[in-house]
């Protein structure tokens, strides 16, 4: 392992195991955990100062969210996911995304769509500053609660879950230049077209900027590897 975990705060309020989940799954996408990198669970138990057990679940619970592969007889990988990977769950994603923005315009409430234009507020801010995490951060909040607004609570899973598996990416697209402002212009496009309830508008629109993403993610990674 490239750097020790730190060990689990324990002055939370949130369950052992999902503290355990959240390290680990943190840990992953921000590129401490490397893709290919086995998961010993009696070194990350050491680390984090926990017993196996809460190890073993959140190994579990990230290997249906797609960020570890389980091996028989050699057990857990960090996933590696290639540009074929990337596109299908672009693919996927943008047609969900779509649906959910056009079921927002449809059963979005006045106070959430004042939340989204607050989280766009505090976006913009953070795009004038350059500060790529909070942006991630607030985005994400953004896209959660546009979800939400869609009133499908099993949407909200599987988009949900399709962003978890790119998610360790997000920083290198958001970092290329100019996407932070061009985000954040398709963000409030977005917001508008469904405070104008315009359901058709919505849907083309977020598939648009799931299009945008994939585009410059894809363009990163073939960069980075010339």
């Amino acid at each position: 392992m490239t750097k020790p975990m730190l060990p689990i705060r324990l002055d939370n309020y949130k369950p052992l195991r999902e503290l355990v989940f959240e390290s680990l799954r943190e840990a992953i996408i921000n590129g401490d955990l490397k893709p290919g990198e086995r998961l010993m669970e009696i070194q990350l138990a050491e680390e984090l100062g926990v017993s196996r057990t809460p190890v073993r679940e959140a190994i579990r619970k990230l290997e249906l969210e797609g960020l570890v592969l389980m091996i028989p007889r050699k057990g857990a990988y960090v996933a590696k996911i290639s540009m074929k990977d990337i596109a299908e769950v672009f693919e996927i994603r943008g047609a969900l995304e779509g649906l959910a923005a056009g079921l927002a315009a449809e059963r979005i409430t006045d106070e959430e769509l004042d939340d989204l234009e607050r989280i766009l507020v505090k976006i913009a801010e953070s795009t004038d500053k350059d500060d790529v995490q909070a942006v991630i951060e607030l985005d994400t909040v953004f896209h959660e609660k546009l979800y939400r607004a869609s009133r499908n609570e099993r949407l909200f899973q599987l988009v949900n879950n399709l962003r978890e598996q790119i998610q360790r990416f997000r920083k290198t697209s958001l970092s290329q230049p100019g996407r932070l402002k061009f985000a954040l212009e398709e963000h409030k496009k977005i917001v508008e077209a469904v405070a104008l309830r315009d359901v058709e508008l919505a849907q083309n629109l977020a598939y648009e900027h799931i299009e945008s993403a994939e585009n410059i993610l894809m363009e990163a990674i073939r960069q980075s590897m010339d």
